[in-house]
């Protein structure tokens, strides 16, 4: 497995001690066998603790969601999801109980508008986005209901994207595996993205017209 994947056989040992790998087929008293399930499992282990920096311990909590087939495959997908580390809450003198207060109302009123009704108060996303309207709030940057509703659609078009990469998957735990992985690894490729268009459009609009070239 090593060999396959690249991944260091003390480092795969290690996360067979920690519990975020299965155990292999044991075919001797010093040997197991590996197959492909161990590695897709592999690559989202390097996925969360690689590039999520996740701690070992909130890896494994994800995993155990992944893993617990008590679950339908919305909720095994969103408790796997909702566990994923967010930003740090915003946390003393900076933290004001009004600003939030108005944050709560907004964005209560802009779920409802949206007909979003699975991110509830108490859960990571919806505290996340509490707290970072709170702070537009407090500075007084834009961040009104239908402002924030624009960005709320083109949210729901990534979601559509990322829900649609997992269709070919028949397996059901290969489906939650890979939404969690696309979710931690495809992050950096929305901030990375959503800069380079904020390029393109300040140049369009602010930037001087390209001076025209001669002719050959």
């Amino acid at each position: 497995m090593s060999a396959r994947s690249g991944v260091p056989t003390a480092t795969i040992k290690f996360y067979l001690r920690e519990k975020l790998l299965p155990p292999g087929e044991r075919v001797s008293a010093t040997q197991a066998a590996y197959g492909e399930d161990h590695l897709r499992r592999l690559r989202l282990v390097r996925a969360l603790i690689q590039v999520g920096r996740m701690p070992v311990a909130t890896a494994r909590e994800v995993l155990a969601a992944v893993d617990d087939e008590s679950l339908d495959q919305h909720s095994r997908l969103g408790v796997a999801t909702w566990a994923l580390p967010g930003p740090a809450p915003v946390q003393g003198e900076e933290r004001d109980e009004e600003s939030l207060e108005t944050a709560r109302r907004d964005v209560g009123a802009l779920l409802e508008r949206l007909g979003w009704y699975e991110c509830e108060p108490g859960t990571p996303a919806y505290d996340t986005l509490v707290e970072a309207v709170a702070a537009l709030v407090r500075l007084g940057y834009p961040c009104d209901i239908p402002h924030l509703a624009r960005y709320a659609h083109a949210a729901a078009d990534v979601a559509e994207t990322d829900l649609e990469l997992l269709r070919g998957l028949e397996n059901a735990t290969e489906q939650v595996e890979a939404g969690v992985a696309l979710t931690v690894l495809y992050e950096p490729v929305l901030l990375s993205l959503r800069r380079l268009a904020q390029a393109e459009e300040s140049s369009r609009r602010f930037g001087t017209p390209p001076r025209e070239r001669p002719a050959p």
